[in-house]
C-alpha cells in the first residue's frame, strides 16, 4: 500500500507565495517521477511541475514557469512546491503524482489534493 500525503494548501492574496509538501509511503522500493498537476474548477487537470528522480529533469508548465520551483528530498520521499508571485488564476485543487515501484512494476499515485486559493 502506497500513500501520498500533501499538505500546504491554503488561502493567500495575490502576490504571495504558499509552499506545497508531499511525502510518499508505504510499501516503497524507488520512486521515479514526482510532481505537481492541479485543477481548476470546471477545467481539466494539468500539468505544473514535474521532476526526475535524480532531480536533473524539471518541467513546468509555461504559467508557472519562474514563478514555481519543484524540489524533492529522496531520503523523505517527499516532493515540494515553492509557489512565488501567486495569480488569481493559480487557484485550484493541486494534486502530488509520483511513479513508485512497490515491487510489481512502476505504477502511478495521487494524493488526495490541497486546495490553494489565491484572493485579496
Amino acid at each position: 500500500q502506497v500513500q501520498l500525503v500533501e499538505s500546504g494548501g491554503g488561502l493567500v492574496q495575490p502576490g504571495g507565495s504558499l509552499r506545497l509538501s508531499c511525502a510518499a509511503s508505504g510499501s516503497i522500493v524507488s520512486i521515479g517521477a514526482m510532481g505537481w498537476y492541479r485543477q481548476a474548477p470546471g477545467k481539466e487537470r494539468e500539468l505544473v511541475a514535474l521532476g526526475s528522480s535524480g532531480g536533473s529533469a524539471t518541467n513546468y508548465a509555461d504559467s508557472v514557469k519562474g514563478r514555481f520551483t519543484i524540489s524533492r528530498d529522496n531520503a523523505k520521499n517527499t516532493v515540494y512546491l515553492q509557489m512565488n508571485s501567486l495569480k488569481p488564476e493559480d487557484t485550484a485543487v493541486y494534486y502530488c503524482y509520483a511513479r513508485i515501484w512497490s515491487g510489481r512494476g512502476y505504477a502511478s499515485y495521487w494524493g488526495q489534493g490541497t486546495q490553494v486559493t489565491v484572493s485579496s
